[in-house]
């Protein structure tokens, strides 16, 4: 693992853990695609050991402490159960409560799995839970001179490789979002005829800043501004850019929307853009941009783009479509 400088957790892997039953388990940190990587590696490992294991999957918003109690309490069809309890910062103090209490005496057929995607908010909670000796895996954003390497392990996960200078060359055409990059190498290895990605198809794809299309399509669509995301999303197509890298933008910029509206008004743009993740000159944009937007329409919102990036990867014939559908939609939503 060390060779290939896989980002994944820093401290602990999950082949570490053992059984996870009996166990309560911390992913903290806002690099998303590793956090969502660790969820589906503990499931997994559950399922390894159980196939008739119980999965819920719920999120820490509007639970509490009584909602969690059933939730761990088994059921009449499995006798064990993965419980994976995400957005930890919304946490109550009711659920906080019963969180410690299972940290000091985990059920024994129990798999708890909590995710808290960084920030300060919650980070009491978080600290408590450390102290407890719940397993922890942290998942850090990377840093540049890790990203060739991530690039390179995700092309062997697929059966596919290249050239260090090609993994660099993906690097600066598509940029640092873990998901897009994964999504980016995802079409590669399936348009390489024979698992060997060059520099000619990685060009083809995606030259010419391809995140910055996404991007632009996702500003303008959230903006309300209809005409100009469908031009830009007309000509992004046109010019090569994966559907995936559009969809990840978008849902990127549906993310931030939300994580700003949960930190309006606290500390200076420096440390809000760092609790949201943007570097602090994306903030005038996405403050105007939150003008526009509840919370019920950003969860609307990301619906469509959920059920657009599992067209894109297969579930529809015509991507194109899914995607014009997905940003028609969401600027409608905005232009309200």
């Amino acid at each position: 693992m060390a060779t290939t400088r896989q980002p994944t957790t820093r401290q602990l892997r999950v082949d570490d853990l053992g059984s996870p039953y009996g166990r309560v388990m911390l992913i903290q940190g806002p690099e998303e695609l590793l956090a969502d990587r660790t969820v589906e590696q503990i499931v997994a490992a559950c399922r390894a050991e159980d196939p008739d294991v119980e999965v819920v999957r719920t999120s820490a918003v509007g639970l509490d402490g009584g909602d969690l109690t059933q939730m761990t309490s088994g059921s009449l069809f499995a006798t064990r159960s993965v419980v994976v309890v995400d957005d930890l910062a919304e946490a109550s103090d009711s659920l906080g409560q019963a969180l410690l209490a299972g940290a000091a005496s985990p059920a024994p057929d129990i798999a708890l799995v909590l995710v808290h995607r960084g920030g300060n908010k919650g980070k009491g909670l978080v600290d408590k839970l450390k102290k407890a000796k719940v397993a922890h895996f942290p998942v850090v954003a990377l840093k540049p001179k890790e990203l060739v390497g991530f690039v390179e392990h995700e092309a062997r996960r697929r059966g596919a490789r290249l050239d260090p200078q090609v993994a660099q060359y993906l690097v600066d055409a598509v940029g640092t979002d873990l998901r897009a990059l994964s999504g980016a190498v995802d079409q590669l290895a399936q348009d390489s005829e024979d698992g060997l990605v060059r520099e000619g198809l990685v060009r083809r794809f995606f030259q010419g800043r391809a995140e910055v299309k996404g991007f632009t399509i996702a500003d303008a669509a959230l903006e309300g501004r209809t005409t100009r995301a469908l031009e830009e999303l007309r000509w992004a197509l046109d010019s090569g850019t994966a559907p995936v890298l559009i969809t990840s933008a978008m849902a990127s910029g549906i993310r931030g929307l939300g994580r700003l509206s949960g930190v309006r008004g606290r500390g200076n743009d420096n440390e809000v853009a760092a609790d949201i993740g943007v570097p602090p000159w994306k903030l005038r944009t996405m403050r105007q941009q939150l003008q526009r937007w509840d919370q019920m329409r950003l969860a609307r919102a990301v619906r469509l783009v959920a059920r657009a990036d599992a067209d894109v990867k297969g579930a529809a014939d015509d991507a194109a479509y899914a995607l014009e559908t997905m940003v028609l939609q969401v600027s409608r939503l905005a232009g309200r």
